[in-house]
């Protein structure tokens, strides 16, 4: 069934956007109402509904496991989720060329726990993938696992397929390409990611302000994500990030971000033309 559904009010607006905050910590500014109102439409189109108070009532009437199914659903069509292979390559490099030389070096244990915090549709947490692949002789032995989590059931489950093409895999390598990707489709030129990369990644729904964080972990990358957050947020999220990193690993944030009036838990260094973000010592 079709519905003429027309744009937010203020006040719907408004109410909407403490839910979304309330829930998920993303702060939506006024200037937004044009983009929730029609990326909420998608939820109202889906459960047959033709007023946005009507939908925000069918919430607020939810409890149990449709509530938890349905608020996944409302964050999963207001996040943002546009990325792509070797996005800011330099970060890349920084952690193939300095950090697994670094860890494979200096850790006693043989494990190495990378988090790709909000991984969207698993471009990042496969580049990591590749990374480590890549120097795969530094860590002969070792236990590897590379968490990629999301707050968007959608992107996780679009992950777990691994099918990939068009501007997503514009930067990877060719060698890259023929040793890591499966052609799938040659008329849409659509890749999958090969089996190598799929056993080292493990994808988990995560909620940054409701749900656990993992622990000892050597790499996090939480790129682009802070923004969507308020100053309060946002040092909740470092100060967990802090709690679950290593002393001695690496914290990778947005090249437009930065820790500055956020937490002194972390040391910016430059390596390699990319910043990271070194734990202080906890003692």
């Amino acid at each position: 069934m079709e519905f003429n559904i027309k744009r937010l009010t203020e006040e719907e607006f408004a109410k909407f956007a403490k839910l979304i905050y309330d829930e998920s910590g993303i702060f939506m500014k006024d200037s937004k109402i044009t983009l929730l109102s029609n990326r909420l439409r998608k939820r109202l189109t889906a459960l047959s509904l033709s007023e946005f108070s009507e939908y925000y009532d069918y919430l607020q009437g939810l409890s149990g496991e449709p509530k938890r199914k349905e608020y996944e659903e409302l964050l999963d069509v207001v996040s943002t989720n546009e990325t792509y292979f070797f996005r800011n390559e330099r970060h890349f490099e920084a952690f193939s060329d300095y950090c697994l030389p670094e860890i494979a070096k200096n850790k006693k244990e043989k494990t190495l726990k990378i988090w790709s915090a909000a991984c969207s549709t698993g471009e990042e947490p496969y580049t990591l993938a590749i990374c480590v692949l890549e120097k795969m002789h530094l860590f002969q032995g070792w236990k590897i696992e590379i968490l990629a989590t999301d707050i968007a059931p959608s992107v996780l489950e679009f992950a777990r397929e691994g099918l990939y093409s068009g501007r997503r895999i514009e930067k990877v390598s060719p060698e890259h390409l023929k040793k890591y990707f499966t052609l799938a489709d040659s008329e849409k030129a659509v890749y999958r990611i090969n089996d190598q990369c799929r056993k080292l990644v493990n994808f988990y729904y995560h909620n940054f302000f409701k749900s656990p964080f993992p622990e000892q972990v050597d790499v996090i990358f939480c790129r682009n994500v802070m923004i969507y957050f308020d100053k309060l947020h946002q040092k909740n999220l470092v100060a967990g990030f802090y709690k679950s990193i290593r002393d001695d690993g690496y914290l990778f944030i947005g090249h437009s971000e930065t820790l500055h009036s956020i937490s002194d838990d972390f040391t910016y260094r430059k390596v390699l033309e990319s910043p990271i973000y070194i734990p202080r010592s906890r003692s």
